[in-house]
C-alpha cells in the first residue's frame, strides 16, 4: 500500500506548522527537502547570525524529527 503524496511546499508548510506548535524558533531557519532515491527527510539551514540564535539548535532536531515523522505518512511528489 503507497503512502499519499505531498509536494515539498505542502510537506514544508506541515513541518512549519507543526514546529510552530512546539516551539519558539527564530526567524531565519530555512526548511527544504532531500531526497534520497524513494526516501526522503527534512533539513534545516540558517545563516551565522540565526545559528546563534537561543533556541536554534533545539528548532533544529526538531525539524528533523518532524521530517521522521512526516516521512513515514508521505511521499514527496
Amino acid at each position: 500500500m503507497s503512502k499519499p503524496t505531498k509536494t515539498e511546499a505542502e510537506l514544508i508548510a506541515m513541518a512549519r506548522a507543526e514546529l510552530k506548535a512546539h516551539l519558539n524558533c527564530p526567524d531565519g531557519i530555512a526548511i527544504s527537502v532531500l531526497r534520497d532515491g524513494d526516501s526522503w527527510e527534512l533539513r534545516a539551514t540558517a545563516d551565522a547570525t540565526t545559528v546563534g540564535k537561543p533556541g536554534y539548535p533545539e528548532c533544529v532536531a526538531m525539524v528533523v524529527q518532524i521530517g521522521d515523522h512526516l516521512s513515514k505518512q508521505y511521499d514527496v511528489s
